[in-house]
């Protein structure tokens, strides 16, 4: 498979920050939140077309990079890497928690991350899931606006 440059670095930033991530998932949940300024809303569904493409390829190396990591990379890893690689490039996300039984009755977890209509990660088990929990995360510079898009281009 031929790379080019910029799909180079992004595959480079995704092992970091799956790596940076995974040590987030040693704290309690609730500093991770405050650390990361997660705000407990929803972000908007519109979103600025010209990400979407690099929406799409942060997904791809993250799926492609965290089946390789000698550390657990699991939704909430994959989903808190998606959230920080969309927030440095000024996109907002949301990071949805849910919980479902398994076969054997036992209580389930998963994280998925959406920005604008996009789900960066976790997208193929939601149906599985109920949503129980969603933090949003604005676009850099921006503070708790309800969702609303705050940049421009």
């Amino acid at each position: 498979m031929k790379m080019n440059r910029q799909m180079k670095w992004l595959i480079v930033e995704a092992v970091f920050c799956l790596g940076w991530a995974r040590l987030l998932k040693a704290m309690p949940f609730s500093k991770v939140v405050r650390h990361l300024d997660l705000q407990p809303h929803e972000t908007t569904y519109a979103y600025n077309e010209a990400d979407e493409a690099v929406m799409r390829r942060i997904s791809n190396a993250l799926h492609l990079v965290s089946r390789h990591t000698w550390w657990e990379s699991k939704c909430l890893v994959r989903g808190l890497a998606a959230m920080n690689m969309l927030a440095r490039r000024g996109i907002e996300s949301t990071l949805y928690l849910g919980t479902a039984k398994d076969g054997d009755g036992r209580l389930i977890a998963h994280a998925w991350v959406r920005s604008g209509r996009i789900y960066v990660t976790g997208a193929a088990e939601i149906p599985q899931f109920t949503m129980i929990r969603l933090f949003g995360k604005n676009a850099a510079g921006s503070r708790s606006n309800g969702g609303a898009l705050s940049r421009s281009r």
